[in-house]
């Protein structure tokens, strides 16, 4: 359907802006993500009816709930998952998984380039048995100091890899198709 591919656009817009952000600043601010995911909500519900806003609101729970669980893990920080959530309530339900796995590949790619370019593949590979075993003695309980709100945690904007994400759902359905 045409509108869905102009929704999609919307969303590689918002993610867009997000990436930028979240690489310039380290932060995806709120301004952006509730007043996105309340455009959203807004032009699928009001203009496009029921079925396109319960397609958002599903793409906003897939999305966002593939994000919710390292948010619970502070392995996430709070702007990837409203980020996330307002892409899925614009881009729906269809392309809300393929957007959720290509964004964690993107990740993974960004964070061992990081993780390579900063000399850090030895801690970094201690840091994950050391995770692997804090989870499996304490099931999804944050670990008390490998995380995001630890100062010396290494971050990586992963609105960026959201943003590549959204990219590849956009040109997947308008070039691929």
């Amino acid at each position: 359907m045409i509108v869905d591919k102009y929704l999609l656009f919307c969303g590689l817009l918002v993610a867009i802006v997000g990436a930028v952000e979240d690489v310039r600043c380290a932060r995806i601010p709120n301004w952006l993500t509730y007043s996105s995911l309340a455009a959203a909500i807004a032009i699928r519900g009001g203009a496009l009816g029921w079925a396109a806003l319960r397609d958002g609101m599903f793409g906003t729970v897939v999305l966002g709930g593939g994000i919710f669980i390292f948010f619970l893990l502070r392995a996430m920080g709070g702007g990837d998952l409203k980020l996330a959530a307002a892409i899925g309530a614009w881009v729906g339900g269809a392309h809300a998984l393929p957007l959720l796995l290509s964004a964690f590949m993107a990740g993974g790619v960004l964070a061992v380039a990081s993780i390579i370019f900063r000399g850090h593949v030895l801690r970094t590979l201690l840091n994950t048995v050391e995770l692997i075993g804090h989870h499996l003695c304490w099931g999804l309980v944050p670990h008390p100091v490998l995380n995001i709100d630890e100062p010396r945690t290494m971050r990586i904007p992963f609105g960026l890899a959201i943003a590549v994400g959204a990219l590849y759902c956009v040109s997947s359905t308008f070039w691929w198709r």
